[in-house]
């Protein structure tokens, strides 16, 4: 069953458009990888998905139900996390008081879910009164995904997690990303590893010039002659 469905989708920034006619879905647990040369939308379709754009035309519909036009913090409640690229940290809060905010929109703190994010990234449990801004990018991009996972989304939107990471930590951040999918989360990820991203992901598309150019498993097209030599480096 699709969880999340994007037909022909207009959208930008004011009156710029960047995206023509954009397709795509996400079914229930899936993993979804959107790749594409710099400038392509890629992260554009993430933030029009969480209501951080300008709609323009198309539809984008959640667990059945159209989303265009609502705002990021009523497409939350909705079960829909999302991890921008930068800036996805409060560097002036603890560990604890940024998993705390990621679950805002509730009375109270759920605790379980709180203890579901510690066990998932010991590290924040043993810096949990740490100001976030002095953490490593590694340990605030855990961080930024553990807060996203606080309320515990039917589908977790990720922009380019793996940026700013040093190589060795880059493999460590998609095996948490596919541990996060393979407890039944679905996952949509805008990432400039293509290559890597489409060895992990189930189904994966390509954008070029904000419009689909291919989509296909993550496996058809790393085998892809075209896209691998237009679009992942040979």
């Amino acid at each position: 069953m699709a969880l999340l469905e994007v037909a022909d989708l207009d959208a930008g920034y004011g009156d710029l458009r960047i995206l023509d006619g954009v397709d795509l879905e996400v079914t229930e647990g899936e993993y979804v990888a959107i790749v594409g040369p710099n400038g392509a939308g890629k992260s554009t379709v993430m933030k029009s998905v969480f209501g951080l754009t300008t709609y323009m035309g198309g539809s984008i519909r959640f667990a059945g139900e159209e989303i265009s036009g609502l705002r990021p913090e009523e497409i939350i409640t909705r079960g829909v996390g999302y991890v921008p690229q930068t800036d996805n940290v409060f560097p002036s809060l603890t560990v604890q008081e940024n998993l705390e905010m990621g679950a805002y929109i509730l009375e109270s703190i759920p605790e379980e879910r709180l203890d579901d994010v510690y066990e998932r990234f010991p590290i924040l449990e043993e810096r949990s009164t740490q100001k976030a801004g002095t953490m490593s990018g590694g340990q605030q991009q855990m961080l930024a995904m553990g807060r996203a996972l606080m309320l515990d989304p039917d589908l977790l939107l990720l922009d380019e997690p793996s940026a700013g990471l040093a190589p060795d930590l880059v493999a460590d951040m998609f095996d948490r990303v596919d541990a996060i999918n393979g407890d039944g989360t679905a996952v949509l990820i805008v990432e400039q590893n293509a290559t890597e991203a489409l060895k992990r992901c189930d189904r994966g598309y390509v954008l070029v010039q904000g419009a689909n150019r291919y989509e296909d498993s993550g496996e058809a097209l790393l085998g892809n002659e075209r896209v691998r030599r237009d679009f992942l480096g040979g």
